[in-house]
C-alpha cells in the first residue's frame, strides 16, 4: 500500500523498522522520506534513529517503540506536510547500529624500521584485528557516511586504512624513542604499550566522525625469518665484542652494519638506474 492508499483508506499507522535483510548495515536509511503521522517506529536496543531534514539533524531517538505524533514528539512539528492536511510528515530516516561490531581484520607493511640495538633497518610487517563501535550516530552520517545508503564494509575499509596509518607513524617513534630491539618486539614483549599508544592515537582520528575503536585483537608484528636470523646474529657478534672490545668496539660495529645495510638497500633499489 503506497502513501496515498494510506491517506485515502483513512488508516493512521504504518509501521517502520529496519528490515532483517539489512541488519548487518552499520548505517540503513529508510526509502520513504513520507511517513504518515501517528506511525509506529521500532529501534532495536543496539540501534538509534536519526531524523533529518534538508540536511539538517533534527532529533536522535534511542530504543524503543515510538509513535510518531507531534504530542509525543514536538520537533516532527517541523517535519509535517501542509499538503496533506497536517497528516503525513517529510524527513530522512536513519538506523544506525550502535553495538561493537569486531573481527575487523587488517594488514599490511609498517616499512623500514631501524633496529635500536644493531642500527640495522628491517622491513616490518603488522597484522591482527580490531573492533569499532560508532558513538555519534548523527556525526557519522554527517561528517563520513553521507546521505546515501552504507554498507559496514564501507566504513571498516576506512578504518582499517586509519589504522594501518597510525601503527606506521606509533611503531617506529615508539622503537627508536624506547630503545626497543625489534626481536624483542616482534616477540610480543611490548604488544600491551603499543597497543595502548596506538588507540589513543586512533581515538584522535576517528572520534569526529563519530567513531571509537576500543581494542585491537590478535596484534602480531613481524619481520621475515632471514631478517630475524640476522639480527640475532648480530646481536651475539655484538655482545662478544662489548666483552672484549669494549664500548667503542661494539659502536664502530654497529655503526658498519647500518652502513653495509644501507648499502645492500642501494644496490637493490637504486644502483642500476645509472647502469642502464
Amino acid at each position: 500500500m503506497g502513501l496515498m492508499d494510506w491517506i485515502k483508506s483513512g488508516v493512521g499507522e504504518m509501521m517502520i523498522a529496519r528490515p532483517d535483510d539489512a541488519k548487518q548495515f552499520v548505517v540503513w536509511k529508510h526509502p520513504d522520506p513520507t511517513i504518515p503521522m501517528k506511525s509506529q517506529l521500532t529501534v532495536e536496543s543496539d540501534e538509534r534513529c536519526v531524523f533529518f531534514r534538508d540536511g539538517k539533524v533534527l532529533a536522535t531517538l534511542g530504543a524503543g517503540r515510538h509513535t510518531l505524533d507531534t504530542a509525543n514528539l514536538p520537533f516532527l512539528s517541523n517535519l509535517v506536510d501542509t499538503f496533506t492536511g497536517g497528516r503525513v510528515f517529510i524527513a530522512e530516516v536513519f538506523f544506525v547500529n550502535v553495538r561493537e561490531h569486531t573481527s575487523n581484520k587488517f594488514g599490511g607493511r609498517i616499512g623500514n624500521v631501524e633496529d635500536p640495538k644493531s642500527g640495522v633497518p628491517v622491513e616490518t610487517m603488522v597484522h591482527g584485528e580490531f573492533s569499532f563501535r560508532v558513538t555519534d550516530p548523527a556525526q557519522l552520517i554527517i561528517g563520513l557516511v553521507g546521505m546515501g545508503r552504507s554498507q559496514t564494509d564501507q566504513i571498516s575499509s576506512w578504518m582499517k586504512e586509519m589504522v594501518l596509518k597510525v601503527i606506521r607513524d606509533r611503531i617506529a617513534e615508539l622503537v627508536v624513542k624506547n630503545k626497543w630491539p625489534l626481536l624483542d618486539v616482534t616477540s610480543g614483549a611490548y604488544t600491551e604499550e603499543i597497543e595502548s599508544d596506538v588507540l589513543k592515537g586512533l581515538g584522535q582520528h576517528v572520534a569526529s566522525y563519530g567513531l571509537e575503536i576500543p581494542r585491537l585483537g590478535n596484534f602480531v608484528i613481524a619481520i621475515d625469518e632471514g631478517d630475524a636470523a640476522n639480527l640475532k646474529k648480530l646481536y651475539t657478534d655484538a655482545a662478544y665484542l662489548r666483552t672484549v672490545g669494549g664500548v667503542d668496539s661494539y659502536q664502530k660495529f654497529a655503526a658498519g652494519k647500518a652502513m653495509l645495510g644501507a648499502g645492500e638497500g642501494m644496490a637493490k633499489g637504486g644502483g642500476g638506474e645509472g647502469s642502464g
